[in-house]
């Protein structure tokens, strides 16, 4: 039984077996199809190696279609990936893609008159740069850019196509996500260092012996991208790709187990999954979001937990209801089939009702009879601080701020702050600090540092004596522990800064931190204008914030 893999002009893909598309969603049904599916294209790309001369000589097999079979399965481990959040298959698809690469096995298209065989090899770029991107290998990303930029300069030559503006627009799309973050960190030769964002072994502060934390475990995630004008490629915004590298565990190679690329049988998997399973939602419709969200929580193991990440333009309400009820304070927006309004802020004409395309807290409160984490990154995210806790399960809304300050220049397109915060919160900070650049070794001293101020903010997390304990219950997962722990430096360095002055200028939470035990605190506090003095950037910080307040 062959799957059929349908394609952007992205590389974008969905399963389908027998004309069928396999759901999206649901972590068990397209297993069976999906190894089925491997064992025959590992038999074919096994077949071609053992018969090589044969097939070449008697049948007239062209390297690109050997190309052919090597890029299908590179797909279906980069689909695996997608399926099962384990990143050691990003280094599988990569395997693949890059072997097609340095064989040329793409070489010959171009000398025959078939525009088909072409747009083959593009997509093939296509989905070699995105798994270049989620790997952060940048330096072939920045190779491959060239090498399509000529490819699609050559094919719009050679064919009088409809698709020339598509494909330009894949070049401008890559380059601007490649040029999204905000500071270059650079050798003492002033190339780039490539950092990595994913949860490494030293990364999460480590739990002290007697911390009393909950035994949750984070085991689904649903990332939601739905920002107007936001820098994306292959249907990931910038957002969504720094979260979803948040919630993942470097990537360990499994081609070391293989003695050649493809040998590897569709029934050897990694001994347990190290990560939180994902759905990656582009500009859901509200139908679209619902379903994967009841799929999650359908399927969510006991003692676990469920995240929301929400990177959406904020919808807000039309005058003032008499209510305050889960949906009288608007929401975020989901798609729909009319036309999208520009703008960040959506407000809605018709008084009468509730806005239909947006997802409300008050969608989301059947699903809090499960552990549920919730991140808003949002102009309207304090919305969802008007949560009620039906069923006493833990519960958590991290909130954006829901507008910075004018001075801070204006990088909405590249991304949130407050999400970058989460990822990579050095640079957040250098950012906010004023500093594009820096040398790795100062960089690595900061992040050093910012390794302690983390062991500090558990510290202060679990000995706090008012703390909800909805925050100590998710603080016995690794990735949950990173998150808080981020989320309280985000919010006292924006508390501390100059220029942040405005209460809607700083993340919220549902429920409320204590702050002069968290994000106000004095050890805190000392902690970040010491890590200023080491940048040399403390004259952006106010030195006694406390008076202020």
């Amino acid at each position: 039984m062959l799957g059929r893999i349908q394609r952007s002009r992205y590389g974008s893909e969905a399963l389908t077996v027998r004309g069928v598309d396999l759901p999206q969603y649901g972590q068990k049904q397209w297993q069976s199809y999906f190894g089925r599916t491997f064992d025959v294209y590992t038999k074919l790309w096994k077949f071609q190696q053992q018969h090589r001369q044969v097939l070449d000589n008697r049948y007239g097999l062209k390297r690109w279609q050997i190309g052919e079979i090597a890029s299908k399965i590179g797909q279906l481990y980069y689909h695996y990936y997608l399926r099962t959040s384990e990143t050691s298959y990003l280094n599988e698809a990569f395997s693949f893609y890059s072997a097609i690469r340095q064989r040329s096995y793409y070489s010959q298209v171009n000398k025959e008159d078939r525009p088909e065989l072409v747009v083959k090899k593009l997509r093939y770029y296509a989905r070699f740069i995105v798994v270049c991107l989620l790997l952060n290998k940048m330096d072939v990303v920045k190779d491959l850019v060239k090498e399509l930029s000529d490819e699609i300069e050559d094919y719009t030559h050679r064919f009088n196509t409809e698709d020339q503006v598509e494909w330009n627009l894949v070049l401008q799309e890559v380059a601007a996500f490649i040029e999204a973050d905000p500071v270059m960190v650079l050798n003492d030769d002033n190339t780039i260092v490539i950092t990595s964002n994913r949860l490494s072994e030293t990364g999460a502060p480590l739990l002290e012996q007697g911390m009393i934390v909950g035994q949750l475990a984070l085991a689904d995630a649903l990332i939601i991208g739905n920002c107007n004008n936001q820098v994306k490629f292959s249907e990931l915004t910038i957002d969504m790709f720094r979260m979803l590298q948040a919630l993942e565990r470097e990537p360990m190679n499994l081609a070391s187990q293989m003695n050649k690329p493809g040998m590897q049988e569709s029934t050897e998997k990694p001994a347990r999954r190290e990560n939180p399973h994902k759905y990656l939602l582009y500009k859901p419709t509200f139908s679209q979001l619902y379903t994967f969200l009841a799929a999650s929580f359908k399927e969510l193991p006991a003692n676990s937990v469920l995240l929301i990440y929400l990177s959406a333009t904020g919808v807000f309400p039309s005058g003032r209801s008499d209510s305050e009820g889960p949906y009288d304070f608007g929401g975020v927006l989901t798609n729909s089939n009319r036309d999208i309004i520009n703008g960040d802020a959506i407000h809605k004409r018709n008084q009468s009702y509730k806005e239909m395309h947006c997802l409300h807290p008050g969608d989301l409160y059947p699903f809090t009879r499960k552990p549920l984490f919730i991140i808003v990154d949002s102009s309207n995210s304090v919305a969802y601080k008007n949560f009620t806790n039906l069923f006493g399960q833990p519960l958590v809304c991290l909130l954006s701020p829901t507008a910075y300050p004018k001075a801070l220049q204006d990088q909405s397109q590249r991304g949130s702050l407050f999400t970058l915060f989460l990822n990579n919160p050095l640079m957040a900070f250098l950012f906010v600090s004023g500093l594009s650049s820096m040398r790795r070794g100062l960089w690595e001293k900061c992040q050093d540092y910012l390794r302690k101020i983390n062991r500090d903010i558990a510290q202060l997390l679990t000995h706090s004596r008012s703390i909800d304990q909805s925050f100590l219950q998710f603080f016995g997962d690794e990735f949950l522990r990173l998150l808080l722990t981020r989320f309280i430096f985000c919010s006292a360095t924006m508390r501390m800064h100059k220029i942040f002055r405005e209460t809607r200028n700083y993340p919220e939470s549902y429920p409320q931190l204590p702050r002069d035990e968290t994000v106000e605190n004095p050890h805190l506090q000392k902690h970040i204008l010491e890590l200023a003095s080491i940048l040399d950037v403390r004259n952006v910080f106010l030195e006694n914030t406390l008076d202020d307040y």
